[in-house]
C-alpha cells in the first residue's frame, strides 16, 4: 500500500510548486530535501559579516511576481513582501552616464535619444499584452490560446540578440542595453532565440518590475513552505536521496533534479533509449559569484546608477557579446559582463544600519574553478572608482563550488541546462509530455523541463498537472 500519493524530491521553488499543486488537488504529499533548509535557488544566508543577508543564488525576481502560479497563491499571508527599486535596471556607460529602465516605457525610451521611437515600437506592444506572452511561453509547447501574440513575439524572439540589436537600434547605448538584457540567457548572443530573453526581461521590467524579496530570497521559499504546511503536507529536510528505493511507498515520484541526477537515483527503472536521451542533455556555462559586505553604498560615477536594483556592467554592445561568447569557447573574459544587485539600497533589512550589501556574478566555462574576483572588481571599479575602499568583507563561489553547494547546478549551470532552441521546449528529452518518463510513476519537475530556469514555479506546476492526470487516468 502506498504511504503517500506523491513524494517530491527537492524543495526548490519547482519542487515546492509541484507539492502545492498536488496538495491543493487533495493528494497526500511528502517533500524530501537534501539540505537542512528548503529553498534551492532561493536561499539567503549571512555569508560575510553578521547582520549582512546575502542571496546565495537568485536575487531579483521579475518572474516571481509575474508567474501565473505564484500570483494565485496567498504568499503575502505567509510573510512574502516584495520590494521594488526605483528603476529595475541601470546600465552604466564609459561616458559617465547610465541608461535606466524604469516602469515607464516612455521614460525609458526618452533616455535612448535617436532610438526612442525604435524602443517604443519594439517593446510597447509586447508590454501591453505581457500576460498573453507569459501564457504562451511559461510552459510546454501546446496549442496557442493567443496565436497572434505568439506570432508577434515569436518572430522577433527567434533572432539572435546580436541581429535583433542591430536591426532594431542605431545607437551604441540602446544596443548595449539590449545585449545586457539578452545576456541573462547565459548563451552566446549570436545564437538563435537569444533575442527572446532580451525582449522578455525588458517587457517584465515595464509590466511588473524587477523586485526583490524583503529580507532575502529565502523568504520566497519560506512562504511556499508555510503555505504547503497549511495544506497538511510534510517536508523532510536533511535527507539526500541516492536511490528511489530509499523513498517511502507512493503512487507517484516527482524529482526536482537534473537528468544526470535522475539517472543516478532511478536510472535502473528507465529504459535504455530514454537513458541515452538524458545522457545527451547539455548543460550551459557556469557562474562565478561574489557577495559583498560594504561600509557604504557603491560610489557610481553615474549617480543615476544608484536607482537600479540591478546594474549591468559591461559597457558596450561589442564587449558584452565578446564576454558571453568566451564562456562557450572555454575562455575566461578579461572584461566579463557582470550582473550586480544592490539590494540593501531598497531593502534595509539586508544589512545593519548604515551598512550595505552587494551581489555580483559573471559567466564562465562550465565546471570552471578559476577565481574571477579581480576581474569582477576591476569592472565594478571601472564604473564606480573607489569601490574597493567600500568593501568590509567578501564571499566568493566558483562554478565548480556551486555544483558542490547545489547538485542541480551541474558545472555551475544555474539554469538546469542550456536553454537554446534545441532544449528550450524539448528539455530534457523529446516527449509529448516532457515532464513524464517511460516509467508511469516517475516525473521530472525541475528547471530541466519547460519553461526552464527562473524562480517562477511553472516547471513544478505543469509537472504536477501531468502527474495528476496520470493519477486520475
Amino acid at each position: 500500500m502506498a504511504e503517500f500519493d506523491a513524494v517530491v524530491v527537492g524543495a526548490g521553488p519547482n519542487g515546492l510548486a509541484a507539492a502545492i499543486t498536488l496538495a491543493k488537488a487533495g493528494s497526500k504529499v511528502l517533500v524530501v530535501e537534501a539540505e537542512e533548509t528548503a529553498g534551492g535557488g532561493t536561499r539567503s544566508a549571512e555569508l560575510t559579516l553578521p547582520g549582512h543577508i546575502h542571496d546565495v543564488c537568485s536575487a531579483i525576481h521579475p518572474l516571481g511576481v509575474a508567474s501565473p502560479f505564484f500570483r494565485d497563491l496567498p504568499l503575502g499571508d505567509h510573510g512574502l513582501v516584495w520590494e521594488y527599486p526605483t528603476a529595475s535596471l541601470a546600465h552604466p556607460l564609459e561616458d559617465g552616464t547610465a541608461t535606466l529602465v524604469t516602469h515607464s516605457v516612455e521614460e525609458t525610451a526618452e533616455r535612448l535619444g535617436r532610438d526612442a521611437a525604435a524602443y517604443r515600437a519594439l517593446i510597447g506592444p509586447i508590454v501591453r499584452h505581457y500576460d498573453r506572452v507569459l501564457h504562451e511561453f511559461l510552459g510546454p509547447l501546446r496549442f496557442p490560446r493567443y496565436p497572434f501574440t505568439l506570432t508577434s513575439f515569436g518572430v522577433r524572439a527567434l533572432f539572435p540578440a546580436t541581429t535583433m540589436a542591430k536591426l532594431a537600434f542605431r545607437t551604441g547605448r540602446a544596443r548595449a542595453l539590449f545585449a545586457g538584457m539578452a545576456a541573462h540567457s547565459i548563451m552566446p548572443l549570436e545564437w538563435p532565440a537569444t533575442a527572446a530573453f532580451g525582449i522578455m526581461l525588458t517587457m517584465l521590467a515595464h509590466a511588473v518590475g524587477w523586485p526583490m524579496a524583503q529580507g532575502g530570497s529565502q523568504k520566497i521559499a519560506d512562504a511556499l513552505v508555510s503555505y504547503l504546511g497549511s495544506l497538511d503536507s510534510k517536508i523532510q529536510t536533511g535527507q539526500r536521496v541516492e536511490s528511489i528505493k530509499e523513498l517511502p511507498p507512493a503512487r507517484l515520484y516527482l524529482f526536482d533534479v537534473t537528468p544526470r541526477q535522475l539517472l543516478h537515483i532511478a536510472g535502473d527503472r528507465l529504459p535504455a533509449g530514454y537513458r541515452r536521451q538524458l545522457m545527451r542533455y547539455r548543460h550551459g556555462a557556469g557562474v562565478f559569484k561574489v557577495d559583498y559586505a560594504l561600509k557604504e553604498p557603491i560610489p557610481w560615477r553615474a549617480p543615476e546608477a544608484s536607482q537600479g536594483g540591478t546594474v549591468h556592467l559591461g559597457g558596450s554592445f561589442e564587449e558584452i557579446v565578446a564576454s558571453e561568447g568566451a564562456a562557450y569557447k572555454g575562455q575566461h573574459s578579461e572584461r566579463p559582463f557582470v550582473l550586480l544587485a544592490q539590494q540593501s539600497l531598497f531593502d534595509p533589512t539586508r544589512a545593519p544600519q548604515g551598512k550595505h550589501t552587494a551581489w555580483a556574478y559573471c559567466h564562465v566555462p562550465n565546471g570552471s574553478d578559476v577565481d574571477m574576483i579581480e576581474r569582477i572588481e576591476a569592472q565594478i571599479e571601472r564604473f564606480a572608482p573607489g569601490f574597493r575602499d567600500c568593501v568590509s568583507d567578501r564571499f566568493t563561489r566558483s562554478a565548480s563550488q556551486y555544483e558542490t553547494y547545489n547538485a542541480n547546478y551541474i558545472g555551475g549551470d544555474i539554469n538546469g541546462g542550456v536553454q537554446n532552441l534545441r532544449q528550450l521546449f524539448t528539455r530534457p528529452a523529446i516527449r509529448l509530455v516532457p515532464y513524464s518518463t517511460p516509467d508511469p510513476q516517475i516525473f521530472l519537475c525541475s528547471s530541466s523541463t519547460p519553461p526552464g530556469g527562473g524562480v517562477h514555479g511553472m516547471c513544478g506546476y505543469y509537472s504536477a498537472r501531468a502527474a495528476l492526470r496520470s493519477l486520475n487516468s
